[in-house]
């Protein structure tokens, strides 16, 4: 079954652009409206011809007999993309790129395909103006993503303040207090958007970095009220999301904090995953550019930036080995 979740001012613009693509037997699964009904998701399904089943793809991944070669570089990155989990009609996107490179080099062949279906703009703290606003659904890493970037702005020898705005969850400003002292930077807390406010005009002359409390991506007043944070602040929204998360439910996590100004992501939590196609799907989707990728939860660790052929070699097993996926620090380097 193929999924996929379309956009629009309206339910009839939205219904018209799934008859348009899936056609009259696709199966509307949701519907959902943005703050103020200016949007409309709705995620529709349909049947596809029944697929290989995947669970043996790689297998010479995770044994230690050598795996077979492909016959072609299409063949062994179709494997890969599924192997991922990469949605079936960005699989298809990519195929129609793929068609006239089958016999080129796989690492090469893809990363062309992933420079044309995706964006990628790494963060560059010196030149960074606006805040950042570190957004994304409980759980997905906002936290040691904000004591990365401030590491990070701290090494680029940028002036750098952290705001936690986050007074929902139990700990999370002693949690970023915490990373704060070790890096010897100022912590402001925030409730509210007036003490935002507030806090980033004490921050002036430095690069805010603002941790906030995770919100419900489906839930109208959580995405009203990061909204708001968003405005006051005058910053750019950061989605972080982790690499291992549901590839369908991420797809449409990404639109929807795109709907609020959301134009890059951070992808977390790479070195807990092996399967990365959500990634690709939010990148996709959303669509937002990829900023970077957590290798680890060490906060001495910095996202690191991803370029279509770093992405091509995560995704592609090394040439000759059959014990396990690509080392993730060397395959972006």
């Amino acid at each position: 079954m193929r999924l996929k979740t379309y956009s629009a001012p309206s339910m009839a613009k939205a219904m018209a652009q799934v008859r348009e693509e899936l056609g009259e037997d696709a199966i509307i699964v949701s519907t959902r409206s943005g703050p103020g009904g200016r949007t409309v998701w709705l995620t529709a399904a349909i049947e596809d011809a029944p697929e290989t089943d995947d669970g043996g793809l790689f297998d010479g991944w995770r044994d230690d007999d050598e795996a077979p070669a492909p016959a072609s570089a299409g063949g062994l990155i179709g494997d890969a993309l599924a192997f991922h989990g990469v949605p079936g009609w960005l699989r298809e996107r990519a195929g129609r790129l793929l068609a006239d490179r089958r016999d080129e080099e796989p690492a090469v062949v893809l990363a062309g395909a992933f420079d044309r279906l995706l964006s990628f703009d790494p963060l560059d703290e010196k030149r960074q103006t606006a805040p950042l606003m570190l957004v994304g659904a409980p759980g997905a890493g906002k936290t040691i993503a904000c004591a990365k970037l401030l590491l990070r702005a701290k090494r680029a020898g940028r002036p750098v303040v952290a705001v936690g705005a986050d007074a929902r969850r139990a700990g999370a400003l002693e949690q970023l207090q915490a990373f704060t002292r070790i890096l010897d930077v100022p912590l402001i807390a925030a409730d509210g958007r007036k003490a935002l406010q507030a806090a980033l005009a004490q921050a002036a002359g430095a690069l805010a970095i603002i941790d906030t409390a995770g919100v419900n991506p489906f839930r109208d007043q959580d995405m009203a009220e990061l909204s708001a944070l968003i405005s006051a602040a005058r910053a750019e929204p950061l989605l972080v999301t982790p690499v291992g998360a549901d590839v369908v439910e991420t797809a449409e996590q990404a639109q929807m904090f795109a709907a609020l100004g959301t134009r890059r992501f951070l992808a977390s939590k790479l070195d807990l995953s092996r399967r990365f196609g959500a990634m690709i799907a939010a990148a996709a989707a959303g669509p937002l550019a990829i900023a970077g990728v957590g290798i680890s939860g060490d906060v001495a660790d910095p996202f690191a930036p991803l370029t279509p052929h770093a992405l091509a070699r995560l995704l592609l097993p090394p040439e000759g080995a059959a014990s396990e996926t690509p080392s993730r620090k060397e395959a972006i380097r």
